[in-house]
C-alpha cells in the first residue's frame, strides 16, 4: 500500500526552553519567521503526505490554530493591498488535510504514536519528529518511502554522530545491503552508553512504519525513563517475518539537519537557514563578523 499519512507527535512540554514553552508550544518557536512545525508539515506534503495528524497534549491550540484560517487577520491584510503577507498566512491553511489527537497521558513516543492507531488504520504511514528539522534541501522522506514500497516492512533516517554523542540517540545494529544508501538494521539499542553501542548510527526523527508496529506497541511494556519506546517495538519489527509486517531498514542520511529541540541547534538553525534568504542573507552576512570580531583584527 502506499504511503499516504503522516503522524507528527507534538504533546511534550518543551522543558529545555523554558520558560517561554510555559506558555507556547515548542512546535510554535520560530525559525527565522515560520513556525518550526510548519517546516515539518511542507516537508511531508512535499514527500507526497497530504493527511497529517498532530498528536497534541495541554496547552497546544495556538499549534492548531497556525493551521486553520484567520479571517479578521486575512480580511485586514487584504483591506490593506498587503497581497504578499496574505498569501504567507494562506499558505499555512491550506498545506494539508491537517487532523489533531490528544495523547493524554504523556507515556512517551511509542504511546504517542499508538495514538494515531485510529486514523492511520491498516495502512503504513511516516512518523516526522517535530525537534528534528531536516533542512528542505536535503529531503530524505520520500526515499524513505520508495525504499518501503520496494521492500515492506519499516525504514528508519540513520546518521552518522560522534561516539561521545550516541548515548543521546537510540542506536542501529546494521549489515550492508546491495544500495549504497540503504542498510538492513538488526537490533535497536536506546540510548546507548558510547562502549556499549553496536554502532555510530543515530535514528532521527524520521520513520516509515508498517502497521504491524501498532500490535507490537499495545504489548511494549514501559522501557527507558519509564515510557513506551518506539525503539524497543522496532527492535521486535527487525526480528518479524516480512509476512507479519516485520523488517526494518535504515535509509544513510548525510544532509543538513538541526535538533530544534536544543537551545544551540535552534539559534544554529535560524542563523543558517536566515543566511540563504535572499532578504536577510547579505545583511546578516555583513553584521555577523562585526559582532564576532568587533575590532576587525
Amino acid at each position: 500500500m502506499r504511503v499516504t499519512k503522516a503522524v507528527i507527535p507534538a504533546a511534550g512540554f518543551g522543558t529545555r526552553f523554558l520558560p517561554v514553552t510555559k506558555a507556547t508550544p515548542k512546535e510554535m518557536l520560530p525559525v527565522v519567521d515560520k513556525p518550526s512545525i510548519q517546516y515539518v508539515v511542507e516537508e511531508a506534503v512535499g514527500a507526497g503526505l497530504a493527511d497529517v495528524v498532530v498528536i497534541t497534549g495541554r496547552s497546544k491550540r495556538p499549534l492548531e490554530d497556525h493551521f486553520d484560517r484567520n479571517v479578521e487577520l486575512e480580511a485586514a491584510l487584504e483591506a490593506k493591498g498587503d497581497v504578499d503577507r496574505l498569501d504567507l498566512i494562506m499558505a499555512s491553511n491550506d498545506l494539508a488535510k491537517m487532523h489533531y489527537i490528544r495523547q493524554g497521558d504523556a507515556l512517551g513516543l511509542g504511546h504517542a504514536v499508538l495514538t494515531a492507531q485510529h486514523h492511520v488504520g491498516n495502512e503504513p504511514f511516516a512518523v516526522l519528529l517535530g525537534d528534528d528539522l531536516i533542512d528542505p534541501r536535503d529531503p530524505v522522506l520520500a526515499r524513505m518511502i520508495s525504499v518501503r514500497e520496494q521492500h515492506g516492512g519499516s525504514v528508519l533516517c540513520l546518521m552518522e554522530v560522534p561516539r561521545d554523542q550516541i548515548s543521546l540517540y537510540g542506536c542501529a545494529a546494521t549489515v550492508p545491503t546491495d544500495a549504497p544508501d540503504v542498510v538492513s538494521v538488526t537490533d535497536l539499542v536506546e540510548k546507548p552508553d558510547a562502549q556499549d553501542a553496536p554502532s555510530s548510527l543515530a535514528v532521527i526523527g524520521r520513520y516509515v512504519l508498517d502497521p504491524a508496529v501498532f500490535a507490537v506497541l499495545s504489548r511494549t511494556p514501559p522501557g527507558s525513563g519509564g515510557e513506551i519506546q518506539l525503539t524497543d517495538a522496532l527492535r521486535e519489527l527487525a526480528r518479524m517475518t516480512a509476512s507479519e509486517g516485520g523488517g526494518v531498514r535504515g535509509v544513510l542520511f548525510d544532509g543538513r539537519r538541526y535538533d530544534t529541540g536544543d537551545r544551540l541547534s535552534y539559534l544554529q538553525a535560524n542563523i543558517l537557514m536566515a543566511l540563504e534568504r535572499d532578504d536577510l542573507g547579505p545583511a546578516l552576512r555583513a553584521w555577523l563578523p562585526t559582532v564576532l570580531d568587533p575590532e576587525g583584527g
